[in-house]
């Protein structure tokens, strides 16, 4: 997931969504006559392998230059055990489906690339401990998956980027609905081209049953249609001649993620894994609030003293900012950050708003401005771009006011802007420090672009969208990207 990868790379007239689309495809049409899936196939198997075998050589020469004091002794027999569990990685991510992985949410990938990561070094450690070799070093078999968890996903990430810039990137689909339906899903699927969905033509259920023999090359078929079109769109199935069929139904509101089909006596059944529910799921979650905020708490405080008297000696007073803000079950909390405005903050911004009506509209829609007159010079502006205002927020974290990951605390005046639905629905779970709006819209998303990822957030969650969330933090904050 990625969610929101930016704007499309190519345009669409979504008023004539009928049809084929030769400025969409026609790019796309001519790679797939010259470049085979299996080279696409190819590229990641190799790519994860350059990468492993790369963190295998790493985790060796760390160990035998900074580890000497580590008392086993490292042998060529384990240099070859590893060797053997390092190539067979890539094969076991071909097995899990993660090659090339069209239609996988990226949380989905990640989760399966950990899981198998994992099971094969506990294989290998399992096997260490059998044999019981003299020449043997676990460390490096630790530091090896340690380097493959961090680094695996991220050229996995940075080949996808890749593929979609150069037009490698996809699965040809045609598109089949009404065109009420079919103009939404055609306009998500170019938004989220990480999927790997590429429409090359779109049909009326009409037209798709007038094509009895489907199109060369194409292999999947989205069928779309609001609920009211049920009937008369999956009466289309018996006649659709692809390999694979997506069913997407228009509808908001419902979870996406974490469902698994079941066979109710010859009738299709969707299990839903609502994760909140589980108890032992937000046991979890709040141990690696702890033990994650609890270090970072720690390792940041020389950091957040720096800040703070920088802070003091741009703007003389109190370097914090402490504001109440709506929490778990709508109890208020008292929210800590680094002050990054001018103490007469308010004044400032009513007198802004009251001279420039742009301003005006800029703040009702989305509560921020890119030219703040509030923000101090200099350190304001820095603390903002990088969020490390927001470091404070870990003792938030640490307490049990706030999660790492979760909807942002917004001030009341903000939450004014939601409808009460949408509000009892932020105070089922805790506010975080970074959440899905921070990563895909940050300073940009209007207030209904928030409403909508934080009920995705809400509905989908899961460990693993959490993980997701905090490592796509870290690459958001580097780049700065949407904040100010």
């Amino acid at each position: 997931m990625s969610v929101g990868n930016g704007p499309p790379s190519f345009q669409v007239d979504l008023g004539n969504a009928s049809g084929p689309h030769p400025e969409l495809s026609l790019k796309r049409r001519l790679v797939y006559n010259f470049v085979s899936q299996y080279v696409i196939f190819s590229l990641f198997f190799i790519t994860d392998l350059i990468i492993l075998l790369s963190s295998m050589g790493a985790s060796i020469w760390i160990r035998l230059n900074f580890l000497r004091w580590l008392p086993n002794v490292v042998g060529p027999e384990q240099y070859v055990q590893l060797l053997y569990g390092v190539v067979a990685l890539p094969f076991a991510y071909a097995l899990a489906g993660v090659y090339p992985g069209y239609g996988l949410h990226p949380v989905e990938r990640l989760r399966r690339r950990t899981l198998v990561t994992t099971l094969v070094f506990v294989i290998l450690i399992f096997w260490e401990f059998l044999v019981r070799r003299e020449a043997s070093s676990r460390g490096i078999l630790l530091l090896t998956y340690t380097f493959a968890l961090l680094f695996v996903p991220v050229g996995d990430a940075i080949l996808r980027s890749f593929l979609r810039k150069v037009n490698l990137w996809g699965t040809p689909v045609v598109l089949i609905g009404t065109d009420a339906a079919r103009t939404k899903v055609l306009r998500r699927v170019l938004e989220f081209q990480d999927l790997g969905y590429v429409p090359v033509c779109t049909l009326s259920p009409d037209e798709a049953s007038l094509v009895r023999d489907g199109f060369p090359g194409v292999h999947t078929a989205i069928v779309a249609y609001l609920p009211e079109e049920r009937e008369e769109v999956l009466s289309l199935l018996p006649s659709l001649r692809y390999g694979r069929v997506l069913l997407v139904e228009e509808r908001e509101g419902v979870q996406s993620l974490w469902v698994t089909t079941r066979d109710l006596g010859g009738t299709l059944a969707l299990e839903l894994k609502q994760n909140l529910l589980d108890r032992r799921n937000r046991i979890v979650k709040r141990l690696m609030d702890v033990l994650l905020g609890g270090i970072l708490f720690l390792v940041s405080l020389p950091l957040i003293l720096l800040l703070v008297a920088l802070v003091f000696l741009v703007s003389p007073g109190n370097p914090f900012f402490v504001q109440e803000r709506e929490g778990l079950g709508g109890r208020a909390i008292r929210v800590w950050k680094l002050r990054t405005m001018y103490p007469d903050a308010e004044a400032r911004l009513q007198k802004y708003l009251e001279s420039s009506p742009e301003a005006y509209e800029e703040w009702n829609r989305y509560f921020k401005l890119k030219h703040d007159p509030r923000i101090l010079p200099g350190i304001g502006h820095f603390l903002r771009k990088t969020s490390l205002d927001e470091l404070p927020q870990l003792w938030n974290v640490v307490r049990g006011e706030m999660s790492l990951v979760g909807p942002r605390p917004f001030p009341f005046y903000h939450l004014e802007a939601f409808d009460e639905e949408f509000r009892e629905l932020r105070r089922s779970v805790l506010p975080g420090m970074t959440g899905l709006w921070q990563v895909s819209a940050r300073s940009d998303g209007d207030v209904e672009r928030q409403r909508l990822l934080d009920s995705y957030y809400i509905r989908n969650w899961s460990l693993w969208l959490d993980v997701y969330i905090l490592a796509l933090t870290f690459f958001v904050v580097i780049r700065g990207k949407g904040a100010y």
